[in-house]
């Protein structure tokens, strides 16, 4: 299994346990799918370096997890449809 880092930013004006839930979702949709989460960070609110769908700030989530195309794949396809969801982005880490 490779690892990936995945980061990706929700739209601040979500209310916290919605927040707490969607995190939980897409943690979810990456174990569902084989992989092995080694950390979540909720980085928090800050201020993007471009407005992105009218919004100047977002909520940053960053996961690091060991896996298979096959997580990222679902994980790339939900965060697609989701409106909450307004940039993710998922790279693997070099092995060392």
């Amino acid at each position: 299994m490779n690892k990936y880092e995945i980061m990706y930013i929700i739209r601040p004006d979500m209310e916290e346990e919605a927040q707490t839930a969607l995190v939980e979702r897409f943690n979810n949709i990456l174990t569902d799918n084989g992989a092995e989460i080694e950390k979540v960070e909720e980085i928090g609110k800050k201020r993007l370096a471009y407005e992105i769908n009218d919004y100047r700030d977002g909520y940053y989530v960053l996961i690091n997890f060991a896996g298979d195309e096959r997580a990222i794949n679902e994980f790339n396809r939900q965060a697609g449809f989701s409106k909450d969801v307004i940039r993710h982005m998922a790279i693997r880490e070099d092995d060392q």
